[in-house]
């Protein structure tokens, strides 16, 4: 171990970027075995280990990287799903810069080890050997309704199997994996990653309804007759407006909508709601992962030009930073300092959109800068298709009001400390009570509701 002097952090290899454009396979390739290996040979194996803290699951990472480098992947697999339900995935799609690498020691000199794509690599190539997850056989009488199956919702499923609960999931969509199946495209994260984790949940015993949504399809009250306990896990997939004149044009749309008809698409649903962007103006509004999304989409759906517009500076943007490299490489354009005004339309369609340019002062006490707004400045971007990703806020469904799930001020759901609503039968977790964040913070959740319920229904 501690070879960070002789190995340099080295990143994953990304697939050419002529051949990634053509399609959405998954752009970073997984680590080989040697490389995998002399990777995790940089690891300090830290006394304390700031990976482990900076991790919202508090993965086993030293342990783990350690197993990897001696070539005891059995262990090393065991160790990585203790904690989390999908690392293949996690491993993928977590911000490991501001997480888990972020607070590598090696970070300030070296170069951070890469966790992420050794956690991708390890599970990967268990599942290649044959090894799965295990969970517990089904025991007692107890069970215990999921609704939702995002990160969330797939997390307390694992944790409550493992501990041989049984589990039924209730889903509005066709497939399960909420956001991680229909939120997150394809370069990123392959779907038949997502049902392989559904499947085994499936071995395992837990049942899947689809297509079936709660306070529609199947009542509230009858979950709650039917189900010793009740986790609630439907994320936070309320797309919000700029509010500004002109946004109901027919031609502007929110991300998500975008996002999903593109990946139903993909999967071979013909009837589902796709926005053509084919040869067309395209400019996203915001500069979060979900706006990096929907440029890198919109250059694969051949674009004419694609353009993103925030209201910060490159620095301040709040998305990974190597998905906006992955997108300047695709031919997204950036442009900074600007914030959207209104939209200028010629009958019901939009043709672009008025923004007006803007400064940042001297960052505050908390380290954040304001954004103003400079007068007279406002030009005219030439749009054919606007996309607002501008964040998502939580649903507030019917079922809440006849569950009595009390919410905040942004209508989440409220939660005590064991993840328990103001129905005691009921908990909840993951973007429906924090508004949208991470999914590893779903799974986080998800995990930890889990325990609550098993202590709950002991």
């Amino acid at each position: 171990m501690i070879n960070f002097t002789k190995f340099e952090r080295i990143n994953p290899e990304k697939r050419d970027v002529l051949k990634r454009l053509k399609d959405y396979d998954e752009v970073y390739q997984v680590f080989g075995k040697h490389r995998a290996r002399e990777q995790s040979d940089r690891c300090m194996q830290c006394g304390d280990p700031y990976c482990h803290t900076g991790c919202p699951l508090h993965n086993f990472i030293p342990a783990w990287l350690k197993q990897t480098a001696e070539k005891n992947m059995d262990l090393a697999f065991a160790l990585s799903n203790e904690t989390s339900p999908f690392p293949e995935i996690l491993g993928r799609i977590c911000p490991q810069d501001v997480l888990c690498e972020g607070a590598c020691s090696l970070n300030t000199g070296h170069g951070a080890v890469s966790i992420g794509a050794v956690e991708t690599h390890l599970n990967e190539r268990a599942f290649e050997n044959g090894m799965k997850p295990k969970f517990s056989p089904i025991k007692g009488d107890k069970k215990v309704a999921i609704i939702g199956s995002g990160p969330a919702g797939i997390s307390a499923a694992t944790f409550l199997l493992r501990r041989g609960i049984a589990v039924e999931m209730f889903e509005r969509e066709d497939r399960a994996g909420g956001l991680l199946m229909y939120g997150i495209p394809g370069f990123k994260l392959d779907k038949s990653t997502v049902e392989r984790r559904i499947n085994w949940l499936l071995e395992a015993g837990m049942k899947l309804h689809l297509n079936c949504e709660i306070g529609l399809d199947k009542s509230i009250k009858e979950i709650e007759d039917e189900f010793d306990a009740i986790f609630v896990g439907i994320g936070a997939k309320k797309g919000r407006w700029a509010n500004i004149e002109g946004e109901d044009a027919s031609n502007v749309h929110l991300a998500m909508d975008f996002l999903t008809g593109i990946q139903k698409r993909n999967l071979g649903n013909t009837e589902a709601t796709f926005i053509d962007v084919k040869d067309k103006r395209v400019v996203v509004i915001g500069g979060g992962d979900t706006a990096m999304d929907c440029v890198r989409s919109s250059v694969r759906e051949g674009a004419s030009t694609v353009k993103c517009l925030y209201r910060r500076d490159e620095a301040n943007m709040p998305g990974s930073k190597k998905e906006v490299v992955n997108a300047k490489e695709e031919g997204v354009e950036y442009i900074f300092n600007v914030s959207p005004n209104k939209i200028i339309k010629k009958g019901d369609t939009a043709v672009g959109i008025e923004v007006l340019k803007t400064e940042l002062s001297q960052a505050d006490e908390s380290g954040r800068q304001r954004v103003t707004i400079i007068d007279g400045s406002e030009y005219l971007e030439d749009a054919d298709v606007i996309i607002f990703a501008l964040g998502f806020s939580p649903e507030t469904p019917d079922f809440f009001e006849d569950a009595n799930l009390k919410t905040n001020s942004w209508g989440g759901i409220d939660i005590n400390a064991s993840y328990q609503t103001s129905n005691p039968k009921f908990y909840a977790g993951g973007d429906c009570n924090r508004g949208a964040h991470l999914a590893v913070t779903a799974a986080l959740d998800g995990r930890e509701a889990a325990a609550q319920i098993e202590k709950a229904l002991a």
